[in-house]
C-alpha cells in the first residue's frame, strides 16, 4: 500500500528532542530503520539490535536516498542528512512515529492482544476461527502467519511479535481491508521493546506464564513484568468504543500474579480445576481424533469437540471463549467456531507415511509446554515415547537442563540435538541439556543419546521406533530453517520427518525382497 507524504515535524511531534537540525516541514514518502530499505525520501531511524548497531549504517542509509534521520547518538554522519534529529530511545520513538506516519491505523479496528508463554498461537487462531464464525472480518499477527481479511501469508521471520514499523503497516493494511477486529501475539520482548507501544489494545489474554526468556529479561518477576504491560495498555485505552476487558488463566500463578495490572478494567477467569470460574471446562476427554469437553459460560454448558488435541489445547480454547465472551459474541457461535478450526501450523501435526508408529511434529520449546506435550502423547499410547528436541542458541539457558530432566522423566528414549545454535556451540547446548537428564537419573546411550546434526538425530529417532511407538519432534513446528551464526539453513521438520519415514519404509521393503 502507498502513503501520502508526511511532514517530518508531524511524525516527531511530542517526542523528547535533544539535538535537531534541518527543515522541520521535509516531507517524507517512507520510515526504515534498515538502511537496506532506504528510498529516495526516507526517514531512518537508527536502532541499537543485538546483532548491529544501525547508528553505523547511516552512510548507508543516505547514500540509498534517506533525507532524514532520527538517532540516539549524534555523529559527523548525521549532517550528511538534510534533517536529523536526536532521542533518547530510537525503537521507543520508532513506535511513535510509524503510527502517525500510517495516521493511527489501530483507531479504525478493534484490537485483541495475546500473550503467555505457550499457547498464543493455538489462542490467536482460536479466537480468530470464533470471530470469522460471528460474520466479523478479522486480522491477526503472530508467529506463524499474518492474516488480512480473507488473505493469510505465512512466515518465518523469528519475531512473533514485528517491530513497530512492520506492525502499524499491516494494521494500515487491516484498515484498509476493512477488518472488524485484529488479533496480536503479544510477546514479553514485543511489550518491553516498545513494539506494540501504539496498539491501543482493547482486550489482553494471557494464557499463562512459565520459565521462559529469562536470558533477556534477568528474572522472572521482570518477565511477568514485560507481560503486564499488556494489561496497563487495555486500561490505558478505555474510552474507545471497543469492548474492553481481561481474560486471565485461573490455574496458572503467573497469570494471576499480573492480574493487579489490568486497573479498573473487567477481568474474566478461566479455568480447567474450578467449576465456579467464569469461564469453565470439565469432563475432558483427549482421543488420538481431537478433544471433548464441556464449557460453562454465561449461565451455559455446552459440549465442544475440538479437534486438535489435549488439554491444555482445552486451556487455549476456554481463552478465546473468553475474549470473544469480552466482544459480545453469544456461546453456541464461541462452540461453533472452536470446533470450525481444523489445525494449527506446527501444532502436533501428525506425519502419516503409513509406518506402524505414530510421528508428530510440535512447536513446543519450553520446560511446561515439552511436560504437557509429551505427557499427552504417553496417554495417548501403549508403546514407547522417543522425543528428538534441542534448545535455541543465545536463548535462556536455565531451561535447558530442566528440559532434559522433563525428558529423563517421561521418554523411553530422547535425542538431543541442535535447534538454532545461532553463535553458541552446539554442543556445549546439548551438553546443558544433557547434565539436567543425567542429573534426572536418565542413562546416556540407553535414555538418551546426542546427535548436533537434526536430520540425524530425526533419523535416529524414527530407526528406533517399533510398531505402536510414538515419536515426537519438538521444538521447530512451522519454522522453515535453522540457524546456525547469522545464516538460516533450509528446514522443514515434517518434510524431513516424511522423506526419512518414505526411504525407511523403501529400506524394509528392500530388505524383505532380498531375503
Amino acid at each position: 500500500m502507498t502513503t501520502d507524504p508526511c511532514p517530518l515535524d508531524e511524525l516527531l511531534v511530542d517526542l523528547a528532542l535533544g539535538r535537531r537540525t534541518g527543515a522541520r516541514e521535509l516531507p517524507i514518502t517512507s520510515v526504515c530503520y534498515d538502511s537496506r530499505h532506504a528510498l529516495p525520501g526516507s526517514l531512518f531511524v537508527a536502532l541499537r539490535g543485538g546483532y548491529t548497531d544501525g547508528h553505523a549504517h547511516l552512510s548507508d542509509a543516505r547514500a540509498r536516498g534517506a533525507i532524514a534521520a532520527l538517532v540516539e547518538r549524534w555523529g559527523s554522519d548525521v549532517d550528511q542528512f538534510e534533517a536529523a534529529a536526536q532521542v533518547e530511545d530510537t525503537r521507543a520513538a520508532l513506535a511513535q512515529v510509524s503510527a502517525r506516519f500510517y495516521r493511527n491505523p489501530g483507531n479504525a479496528l478493534g484490537i485483541v492482544g495475546v500473550t503467555g508463554t505457550d499457547g498464543k498461537t493455538t489462542t490467536t487462531f482460536m479466537l480468530d476461527a470464533i470471530l470469522r464464525q460471528a460474520g466479523l472480518r478479522t486480522g491477526m499477527i503472530g508467529t506463524v502467519s499474518v492474516r488480512i481479511g480473507d488473505e493469510i501469508t505465512e512466515h518465518d521471520t523469528r519475531q512473533t511479535t514485528p517491530e513497530s514499523l512492520e506492525i502499524q503497516h499491516l494494521l494500515a493494511e487491516m484498515r484498509q481491508a476493512s477488518v472488524d477486529w485484529a488479533i496480536l501475539e503479544a510477546t514479553s520482548h514485543g511489550l518491553a521493546l516498545h513494539r506494540l507501544d501504539t496498539c491501543p489494545f482493547d482486550v489482553g489474554v494471557v494464557t499463562n506464564i512459565t520459565h521462559e526468556h529469562l536470558d533477556f529479561h534477568g528474572s522472572l518477576d521482570a518477565y511477568r513484568r514485560a507481560k503486564a504491560r499488556l494489561l496497563e495498555a487495555v486500561d490505558a485505552g478505555a474510552g474507545r468504543r471497543y469492548p474492553r476487558g481481561v481474560v486471565l488463566n485461573g490455574d496458572d500463578a503467573g497469570a494471576m500474579a499480573i492480574e493487579r495490572y489490568a486497573g479498573t478494567q473487567r477481568v474474566l477467569h478461566f479455568s480447567l480445576k474450578d467449576a465456579g470460574a467464569d469461564i469453565a471446562g470439565h469432563d475432558t476427554v483427549v482421543q488420538r481424533s481431537g478433544t471433548h469437553f464441556k464449557l460453562r459460560l454465561d449461565g451455559r454448558e455446552m459440549a465442544v469437540r475440538l479437534t486438535l488435541i489435549g488439554e491444555y489445547n482445552v486451556a487455549n480454547a476456554l481463552a478465546a471463549a473468553g475474549a470473544a465472551h469480552i466482544l459480545g459474541i453469544d456461546t453456541p457461535t464461541i462452540v461453533a467456531g472452536l470446533e470450525a478450526l481444523e489445525s494449527v501450523p506446527g501444532r502436533l501435526a501428525r506425519i502419516d507415511a503409513g509406518q506402524h508408529f505414530s510421528v508428530f511434529v510440535d512447536y513446543a520449546h519450553t520446560p511446561d509446554s515439552l511436560d504437557k506435550t509429551m505427557t499427552l502423547l504417553r496417554s495417548l499410547s501403549d508403546g514407547r515415547l522417543i522425543v528428538v528436541f534441542g534448545s535455541a542458541g543465545e536463548r535462556d539457558r536455565e531451561k535447558r537442563p530442566v528440559q532434559g530432566a522433563v525428558a529423563a522423566r517421561l521418554a523411553d528414549l530422547s535425542v538431543f540435538t541442535s535447534e538454532d545454535p545461532r553463535f553458541e556451540d552446539p554442543d556445549a547446548i546439548i551438553d546443558e541439556i544433557a547434565r539436567g537428564a543425567l542429573d534426572a537419573g536418565a542413562r546416556e546411550g540407553v535414555d538418551f543419546v546426542r546427535c548436533e546434526n537434526r536430520r540425524d538425530a530425526v533419523q535416529i529417532a524414527i530407526q528406533a521406533a517399533r510398531p505402536g511407538d510414538v515419536v515426537l519432534l519438538a521444538g521447530k513446528g512451522h519454522e522453515q530453517c535453522i540457524i546456525y551464526g547469522a545464516e538460516r539453513h533450509p528446514w522443514d521438520e515434517a518434510r524431513v520427518a516424511r522423506e526419512l519415514l518414505e526411504s525407511l519404509d523403501t529400506a524394509r521393503a528392500n530388505g524383505m525382497r532380498a531375503e
